[in-house]
């Protein structure tokens, strides 16, 4: 019964990730059947022509006959051959693409996941291991790319064999050969295809315990991978981010041990123990008994031959025809071995892409309003993050409007960026609600609500693309808009040095021509893309923290101006830069403990924001 639910569960899977596969690159698998059509038929046309050639010239050496079955062997040989490597070149073409683009399903998924999924560690961890599966040794979605191939071929090749074998089973030993004649009892018939069958079923048993060997070695291996993919080109990876640490703290040497302490696929390892041993004896069992079986099939036909049953010229055809069966039905049963063995990896597979999305997600369109008239209103609002066992915010109740300034301060960790969060949707609280325009927002089109905001978070990332690109999150875009964002986010006199202007592309990861650019160029980008967003709602988390002074004060005065009509959050570490603001909100603990103007929060002596003022203060005043 087991055996029986894990066979049907092997073919789900295995149907399912042939079906995603199609979708990744579209005629793969069409291109894979047709070459593997090609490759198990075209043998048998050699075997069969030249069998007949065989016993043409053993026999009567007719050149009317000859001339004809040369030519034509030469011809189908030649169109094999020109059909086979065309079909070999987009087979090759299209894996190729297939091996570019596997990853867009796993990148889908983490997009499409609700964000919260995305920092879950065991999700991370979960993906972790699909990489780690594919690359030891292609488990997952590429083990069944490659064994559709080969599934195909095998199959072809059992029925191409069987056709050409017939004659070897249906033609008798003629009763002039005396003794000879038991080959033809059908007990003999029987026991050669028992000696067959007995022999097949040791390649599969072979490959199952295999599997099983190699399902066992599988977290030894990925945690192997994961050292290797940290250490093994780590000097390569850091050097131009860490080259100063890297060679003062001789970083190789300790990267070195743990490279040596951890050889997981050494000859000492329990990779190598079990390949010297039960994995390394099955593998020659299985080719040992191969060589039992064509000893066996060379057996039967000669003796059949010798007897008068056929010509020499059927004796070539024969031995190929049987061998190419028995081949082909071992091949195709270590197949099948093999992809049940990838089950497990598959499971691992879809676990992740099955991941069930709990957010929802909304049906009201967001309004556009040309006044750009918003309301937010968090109405006793508290979250906890997914596994924590304290509140990052506790009962948050507040209401602003568009076209405010609004700057939110406090020490770390005390739920500024959390608040944030919660505002964009990136997460939805456990208790309370929050609103937009009087509407909990859980109503709205998630992607349509998300629109009202651009946002530059602490952690932003610039991808290795042109700036224009960057700034304008796609490769088609508004060029002067564009820079007029970055010239309002403070990068005009920059642009203006760059040759290649907004085609200059960012970092050398693809091309030596590109720039590597700082810190503080690097967040005003950063501005720039939420300025050319457009969003009623500009959110800039530290948005100058990697600026000096004087620059972050020219940011704040350019952005008061170019803000205009829209909402603008600042979370910043600076009270310095809460002066340009309507009003700030004050962070202690996940509650908000002030709320006020600049002025008003600064008169109250007692309260946290003149505390956190005065100990900035002090600071200034030492230059």
């Amino acid at each position: 019964m087991k055996e029986k639910r894990e066979r049907r569960q092997a073919l789900s899977l295995t149907l399912r990730a042939l079906s995603d596969i199609r979708k990744i690159v579209p005629g793969l698998l069409e291109i894979s059947a047709l070459h593997a059509a090609v490759s198990a038929f075209g043998p048998f046309l050699t075997i069969y022509l030249s069998a007949r050639i065989i016993g043409e010239l053993a026999g009567q050496r007719r050149p009317d006959v000859l001339w004809p079955l040369a030519g034509a062997a030469t011809l189908c040989g030649a169109l094999v051959l020109l059909l086979g490597g065309v079909l070999l070149r987009l087979r090759d073409a299209k894996r190729s693409l297939y091996y570019n683009r596997d990853n867009q399903l796993f990148l889908k998924k983490w997009i499409a996941m609700d964000f919260s999924d995305t920092e879950k560690a065991e999700n991370r961890d979960l993906y972790l291991q699909i990489e780690q599966n594919t690359c030891w040794q292609g488990f997952g979605l590429s083990k069944v790319m490659e064994c559709f191939f080969e599934l195909i071929q095998e199959l072809l090749g059992v029925c191409g064999s069987i056709a050409l074998a017939a004659g070897l089973f249906t033609l008798p030993v003629p009763a002039s050969a005396g003794g000879w004649t038991v080959l033809n009892h059908p007990g003999m018939l029987l026991l050669f295809a028992l000696a067959v069958a007995a022999v097949l079923g040791v390649a599969p048993a072979c490959k199952k315990q295999e599997m099983k060997g190699l399902e066992y070695l599988a977290e030894n291996s990925r945690f192997g991978n994961r050292i290797f993919g940290v250490f093994g080109c780590f000097v390569s990876q850091q050097q131009a981010e860490a080259a100063a640490d890297v060679r003062m703290y001789e970083q190789p040497e300790i990267i070195r041990h743990y490279l040596t302490k951890n050889m997981v696929f050494g000859a000492k390892s329990e990779h190598g123990r079990l390949y010297r041993g039960k994995l390394g004896l099955l593998g020659a069992l299985s080719s040992g008994i191969g060589a039992v079986l064509s000893g066996l099939i060379y057996l039967f036909v000669c003796l059949k031959a010798w007897a008068g049953a056929f010509g020499v010229g059927a004796v070539s055809q024969y031995v190929g025809a049987v061998t190419a069966l028995t081949g082909s039905l071992s091949g195709l049963l270590t197949t099948l071995e093999e992809l049940r063995g990838n089950v497990p990896f598959l499971r691992t597979v879809y676990r992740f892409l099955d991941i069930p999305n709990a957010m929802y997600q909304g049906s009201l369109t967001t309004e556009k309003r040309a006044d750009r008239s918003y309301e937010v209103e968090f109405r006793d609002v508290s979250f906890r993050y997914p596994g924590a066992e304290s509140y990052a915010l506790r009962h948050v109740s507040m209401k602003f409007k568009i076209g405010r300034r609004l700057a939110i301060v406090g020490e770390n960790g005390s739920g500024k960026t959390t608040f944030i969060k919660l505002l964009c949707r990136l997460y939805d609280p456990q208790e309370g609600e929050i609103l937009l325009n009087g509407i909990n927002i859980k109503k709205y089109n998630y992607r349509d609500y998300m629109e009202v905001f651009a946002v530059v978070f602490q952690d932003f990332q610039l991808i290795s693309q042109p700036l224009g690109a960057n700034v304008a999150g796609g490769a088609d875009y508004d060029a002067p808009r564009v820079k007029r964002a970055l010239s309002d986010a403070g990068f005009g006199e920059r642009l203006s040095s760059l040759s290649e202007g907004l085609d200059t592309l960012l970092y050398k990861d693809f091309d030596e021509g590109g720039i590597d650019i700082s810190g503080g160029e690097a967040q005003k980008i950063a501005i720039a893309r939420a300025l050319y967003r457009d969003a009623p709602f500009l959110i800039l988390d530290e948005p100058t923290a990697a600026l000096d002074p004087i620059a972050e004060a020219e940011i704040y005065e350019k952005l008061d101006t170019i803000v205009g009509d829209k909402t603008a959050v600042y979370i910043s570490h600076r009270l310095s830069s809460c002066k340009f603001c309507d009003e700030i909100l004050v962070f202690k603990e996940g509650e908000i403990v002030q709320q006020g103007t600049h002025e008003a929060l600064l008169a109250d002596k007692n309260g946290r924001y003149a505390a956190l003022w005065e100990a900035q203060a002090k600071y200034y005043s030492r230059g």
